[in-house]
Formats: C-alpha cells, sequence, structure tokens
C-alpha cells in the first residue's frame, strides 16, 4: 500500500537533511512538500546518534566528546547547514545590492565572512557542549531537533526567492500544516525531557525564546536584503537557532 505524502514526507526529510541511505526513490512533490514537517524529528534523530557517541567517548573528556560528536555531526548531515552558513555570509556580508547577493550564493567558493561564521560557529557548539558535560547528550537531542523549526515558519512567512532550479525549491512549498506538524517534535521532546528531570521550566522556556529570536532577526534580516529565502538562509537560520538555543541552556543552567 501506497503511503500518503505526509507520511513519505518522513524518508524525503531524511534524504533531504542527511546523508544516510535511506532510498524511497523518487519522491514526489508532495512528498516534498511535507518533508519540512519532519525536519525536526530528524533532528532529533541525529542529535540521538550524537549523544549515543558522546557517552561512548566520555571517558575522555567533555572536549574531546564534544568534538567528536560534532564532527559526527557533520558527517551525517555532509555539513547541509554549514555550508548554507557560509554561504550566507559571505553574501550577506560581502554584498552591497540584491543582485550580488545572489551572485555570491551561487559561487562555490567560501570567503572570508564564511571561514569565519563557520569557525565561530563550530567553535561555540564545541565549548558549549564540553560547557554543558553531562547534560549535553540531553542538549544535543534536544538542540538539534528544536533548531530545525525556525526554517519551517520562516518558509510560511516569506517568499523563497532562490531562481528555478534549486535543490530547496519543492521542500520550500511548506505551509502552516507543515509549520505545526514540525512544532509538534521539539514541543514532545522538551515535554519528556522535562517530564523526566533532565530539563527545568526555565531551561525550555530559554531555549524555545533563544530559537524564536534568533528565527525572528535572521528573517527580518534575510527580508531587508534578499526579499525573502534562499535554501542557503534556512539552512544558516538552523545553525545560528542551534547556537542560541546552546547558549540559553548553558547560561539558564549556569553553575
Amino acid at each position: 500500500m501506497t503511503m500518503p505524502p505526509v507520511l513519505r514526507g518522513a524518508r524525503a526529510a531524511a534524504t533531504f537533511l542527511t546523508r544516510v541511505p535511506v532510498g524511497g526513490f523518487p519522491y514526489a512533490e508532495a512528498d516534498w512538500r511535507w518533508a519540512s514537517a519532519w525536519f525536526p524529528f530528524v533532528g532529533a534523530a541525529l542529535g540521538a546518534a550524537q549523544a549515543a557517541v558522546w557517552l561512548l567517548v566520555d571517558r575522555s573528556g567533555a572536549l574531546v566528546a564534544a568534538s567528536v560528536t560534532v564532527a559526527l555531526g557533520l558527517l551525517l548531515t555532509g555539513a547541509f547547514h554549514e555550508d548554507g552558513l557560509a554561504d550566507t555570509a559571505d553574501a550577506l556580508g560581502g554584498a552591497f545590492d540584491r543582485a550580488r547577493i545572489f551572485e555570491i550564493l551561487k559561487d562555490s567558493r567560501i570567503g572570508a565572512f564564511g571561514a569565519a561564521a563557520l569557525i565561530v560557529v563550530l567553535v561555540l557548539r564545541v565549548a558549549l557542549l564540553a560547557r554543558l558535560d553531562a547534560a549535553a547528550p540531553v542538549a544535543l537531542v534536544l538542540t538539534q531537533c528544536l533548531s530545525r523549526t525556525p526554517p519551517i515558519w520562516l518558509m510560511v512567512a516569506l517568499p523563497y526567492v532562490t531562481q528555478s532550479g534549486s535543490r530547496s525549491r519543492p521542500v520550500a512549498q511548506a505551509a502552516l500544516p507543515q509549520a505545526l506538524l514540525g512544532s509538534f517534535w521539539p514541543a514532545l521532546a522538551l515535554a519528556a525531557a522535562h517530564a523526566a528531570g533532565a530539563l527545568t521550566a526555565a531551561e525550555a522556556a530559554g531555549m524555545l525564546v533563544a530559537a524564536a529570536s534568533a528565527a525572528a532577526i535572521c528573517g527580518l534580516r534575510f527580508r531587508a536584503r534578499a526579499g525573502g529565502l534562499t535554501g542557503d538562509f534556512l539552512g544558516a537560520t538552523q545553525q545560528i537557532a542551534e547556537c542560541a538555543a546552546l547558549l540559553a541552556l548553558a547560561l539558564v543552567r549556569g553553575g
């Protein structure tokens, strides 16, 4: 029996976001349209894999464990979001007009702005995970899930302005149903972590506010500079939201 697009979207999401060979081809346009609703679910699965590796290598020290788990994330996703961040930083940092932004986004080379953004984000993620130490496994699952929700809402709120032929265009056709289903996954993860005593209400609130604020700032910037969204902008949003959520958790947890 053929699964409905809303369910096939889960497999399409894993295909789109990761290098894990889940098969399922060919995907229909409706499958890709529902893929974004499962982005946070796939993120939670990636975070769970990273958390498992953290627990395996934790004896080597928090800094080593953090470095290994971040490297695993890069391997599983093919640095998909990091590539978007680098391109976005180069485009918004190096262009003075809208046309030039799109020229830079098409350039596969990484410039000074992109390299600097990658270094800052990678160092920040490793440092924050090491700072969280024993709480890092839970933080990995939560932040990998939560950070993939803001891009869905940006798809709903802003037009997609990349020219035809973009790999992200079929996926970026998200609407309110996709955003609502996508928001269910981090809500469930945060509630489960709170119920298990691994997360306080203040920590959950801090992560939500940080991720939402990061998304709002990114969205306003993208609208002002480019008139809307591109696939690279969505990847950059995920990276910034992840760092913001990790930072908020570290700040609220303290100690």
